[in-house]
């Protein structure tokens, strides 16, 4: 591609695309600027260096995830949301293995421009997540936990499935519809925090809970 015209958001769209066929972790910047036909030291104009551009990576990802999440959820509550919830999680997650990577990296405390710039994306992610729980009746610290239950899950199965780490002849659909249904059991049932116990919020799928 010609130097004329690279942007910072044709080189982040180039960096996702290059790690759902490469991975993530072999992204580099002198691979971009090969991709983009141009000196490493150009790629220097749209981002400060390797740090920024998996900070924009993830951001980009996470609101892509979240899109698809909130798509698919809509107007649906309890088990119909947390299915739609955790089918559009996996889904992303298997069709896009470098950009979910990217998802993984942690952005939480950072004060950097980037960081701050995604808190659009944090919040609207904490929204669609949150507003899926509180269908079940929880609130702070309860939410806390079950985002990071539905994230363990989630991601543990995907990670396995993705590496065919599942050997046992049963249909990996089957087992995921049923792992749904047991979370769906378990926040419907779910032991309810003490009045006055502290509380804490899941920011974003980039951020650790």
């Amino acid at each position: 591609m010609p130097r004329a015209g690279l942007t910072t958001e044709r080189l982040v769209s180039a960096a996702v695309e290059l790690a759902d066929a490469v991975g993530f972790e072999h992204v580099s910047l002198s691979a971009l600027a090969r991709r983009f036909g141009v000196r490493d030291a150009s790629l220097y104009s749209h981002v400060s260096g390797l740090r920024e551009l998996r900070v924009r990576m993830a951001l980009r990802a996470g609101g892509e995830m979240t899109d698809r999440i909130a798509a698919a959820v809509g107007d649906r509550t309890g088990r119909e949301a947390l299915a739609a919830f955790a089918g559009a999680y996996r889904a992303y997650a298997l069709e896009h293995p470098g950009r979910y990577a990217a998802t993984g990296i942690p952005l939480a405390g950072r004060d950097d421009a980037d960081a701050l710039a995604g808190s659009a994306v944090m919040r609207r992610t904490a929204e669609v997540t949150h507003g899926v729980l509180r269908a079940y009746g929880l609130a702070e610290p309860d939410l806390t936990d079950a985002v990071r239950l539905l994230r363990s899950t989630f991601h543990g199965f995907c990670a396995l499935e993705a590496a065919g780490g599942f050997g046992a002849p049963r249909g990996l659909q089957a087992s995921w519809d049923k792992a749904v249904d047991a979370l769906h059991v378990a926040l419907v049932h779910w032991p309810r925090a003490p009045a006055g116990a502290g509380a804490g919020q899941d920011r974003s799928p980039t951020a650790s809970a």
